[in-house]
């Protein structure tokens, strides 16, 4: 089995860097051209070496290989130069060093001189590369070979079970034996030598059982995700201002509006501005007697958190549940978790054993003697940076019945064992996985019947074997099943007598489709639902998990409007688990329908019809 999968991490290896080759010459087709250090001209060494001293050298730290006494030292992830020293006098033996690629405080791509309309980028170990030699002649080497290294260490975290320590403490102490792991990847440059690679792998503790890999001179394409904007506008996606809401306005109260009429934001469309606006108000509101909060993401800089803090020194009642249990999030969580605890909010403690992935907000605020309740029900984190680039859907209502469920789940944060029963609200890991599967019986028994039966399904992936065989049976009882998944789905659509009623699409555009919609035919009455849970055993049992229904008709209308721009896609959406496997989706529209830039225009085209009312 291993072997296997090492074989297809091959194959999908050369693929990926053929991809790169061409994307490479594709954009020398555009006068944007990658040097390395053997390429440069001496105008460009210039630079580079001027760049290296004010900007690069500050940061390099290296290790002499002999001296290296732990690869606890080392950072897991980072990519490091392997680097052999040689004195071209032959005085002194050749030696070797790690160096770490600084990419965290300096960007990866240095841009050189432009010369007219060329334009010329090096990666930032390049830069190190043709360097980094003036470090190391102090010792008597003059020249320098360096060749990249990653290793990857496990990740999953041991907690022990020392009663006497709150989970937090355990939590802590894993995530400090997480960075001292033990290494279960090493990637290298094919064109390493014998010599050095067997003392990397000696002194790293690296096994033959673990996954070593030769690979390409550059690791860790992420950092594409940061790539510099130059080049001719036709490769740059066009700035996009978030649009303003017809019904929430900077000047105004935003919980009045709320109280109003049920809300509904699409990041990054909307700017999720309007949640830290909602939290300052509240803050400031002497009205406002509490804020409950859910968080599984924090920004690094989070303004939503400040915004708590600040509720706190105002006041309020601030409970936050902060789940410490985010996978690699788990040390910034933390850190989180003491500032609030300082500022007086009340920490719901992490249970374990699940984990807390529901999006929620709750206001309770005083209004002629009675506690009126806020909602904000999300898809997506409370994070201001990923809400920028994650396609998400929050529900903002004054529904008191919703608003007040929302209140008892919180409530069973801290007493999970005694669940109470939610009349509009679907709750993991209790009745998620059976609400579903009751509403998808319906649509059978509809069918059935003759009646309407269909349902549109939008996730980031479906895994559950359990509703993967509802979903087979919706199918073969005639409901007819759109499907938008975005990452992994175990289900093969088009199978005739057993899927061939299920469709499946995958999106992936300049935004990370991020958002969960449920629609379901219901007999011409359809029920809508927006959630934090994807179609997997671990959301159905393992974490607290929320569908909120929508109620108001006009949202609903808003979001089949928008589900059926995304099913109209023929520009980015790809076929999922069909030959040949994520090809392109073609449609019989002759005009092209990317699905982002025409949400953005629905959005935008409703705001001028609101405003011209």
């Amino acid at each position: 089995m291993l072997k296997d999968l090492l074989k297809i991490v091959e194959e999908q290896e050369i693929k990926f860097t053929k991809t790169f080759a061409d994307i490479l010459q594709e954009l020398r087709k555009k006068n944007i051209f990658f040097v390395d250090e053997e390429q440069v001209d001496e105008k460009q060494g210039k630079f580079v070496r001027q760049y290296f001293q004010t900007e690069v050298r500050p940061f390099l730290f290296p290790i002499m290989l002999k001296s290296l006494q732990s690869p606890d030292y080392l950072k897991d992830n980072a990519i490091y130069l392997a680097v052999e020293l040689i004195d071209t006098s032959g005085e002194k033996d050749t030696d070797y060093a790690l160096v770490m690629v600084p990419s965290k405080s300096i960007s990866r791509f240095v841009l050189l001189p432009s010369k007219g309309e060329n334009k010329y980028v090096m990666f930032l170990e390049d830069v190190m590369r043709y360097a980094m030699s003036e470090i190391f002649r102090p010792l008597g080497f003059d020249r320098l070979k360096a060749y990249t290294i990653k290793f990857t260490r496990d990740a999953e975290l041991d907690i022990d079970n020392d009663i006497s320590k709150s989970f937090l403490e355990l939590m802590s102490e894993s995530v400090k034996k997480r960075k001292r792991g033990v290494p279960v990847r090493f990637v290298y440059d094919n064109n390493i030598p014998d010599a050095l690679l067997k003392r990397l792998i000696r002194k790293l503790n690296i096994t033959q059982t673990d996954n070593l890999r030769g690979g390409g001179k550059y690791h860790n394409f992420k950092d594409f995700m940061s790539f510099p904007k130059i080049g001719p506008p036709e490769l740059l996606n066009p700035p996009v201002r978030p649009l303003n809401h017809p019904l929430l306005s900077k000047n105004s109260s935003l919980l009045a509006a709320i109280r109003k009429q049920d809300i509904l934001l699409h990041f990054p469309y909307q700017s999720f501005q309007y949640i830290v606006d909602l939290l300052r108000e509240a803050s400031i509101d002497p009205k406002v007697r509490a804020i409950k909060m859910t968080f599984y993401r924090a920004a690094r800089n989070s303004n939503v958190i400040n915004s708590l803090i600040n509720a706190a020194r105002n006041g309020k009642n601030v409970t936050v549940f902060l789940e410490i249990q985010a996978r690699f999030d788990e040390e910034a969580n933390i850190y989180w978790t003491g500032k609030l605890k300082e500022e007086g909010a009340k920490i719901i403690k992490t249970l374990p054993g699940y984990k807390v992935h529901s999006k929620l907000l709750l206001i309770r605020r005083k209004e002629q003697g009675e506690n009126i309740y806020y909602a904000n029900i999300s898809t997506g984190n409370y994070n201001e940076s990923t809400a920028k680039v994650y396609a998400d859907d929050s529900l903002l209502t004054a529904n008191q019945e919703i608003a007040r469920e929302v209140n008892m789940l919180f409530h069973l944060f801290e007493s999970p064992y005694n669940p109470p029963r939610f009349k509009h609200l679907l709750v993991s890991p209790f009745y998620l996985r059976n609400s579903f599967t009751k509403l998808l019986n319906n649509e059978i028994r509809n069918a059935k019947a003759g009646r309407e039966a269909w349902a549109i399904i939008k996730v980031n992936n479906i895994v559950d074997e359990r509703i993967v065989r509802k979903l087979y049976a919706a199918s073969s009882a005639g409901v007819k099943i759109s499907i938008i998944c975005r990452g992994i789905c175990v289900l093969v659509p088009g199978v005739r007598g057993l899927s061939e009623n299920i469709s499946v699409i995958s999106i992936v555009d300049k935004y990370l489709e991020h958002s969960r919609l449920f629609v379901f035919a219901n007999d011409g009455n359809p029920r809508h639902f927006l959630s934090s849970a994807d179609w997997m055993v671990r959301n159905f049992n393992h974490r607290f998990e929320v569908a909120c229904p929508v109620y108001e008709p006009k949202l609903q209308q808003e979001i089949m409007d928008m589900l059926q721009i995304q099913l109209s896609d023929n520009v980015k959406a790809r076929l999922v688990n069909v030959e040949p496997n994520n090809s392109y989706r073609k449609t019989d529209l002759k005009t092209p329908v990317r699905s982002q830039e025409k949400i953005y225009a629905y959005l935008k085209k409703r705001n001028n019809q609101f405003l011209s009312q």
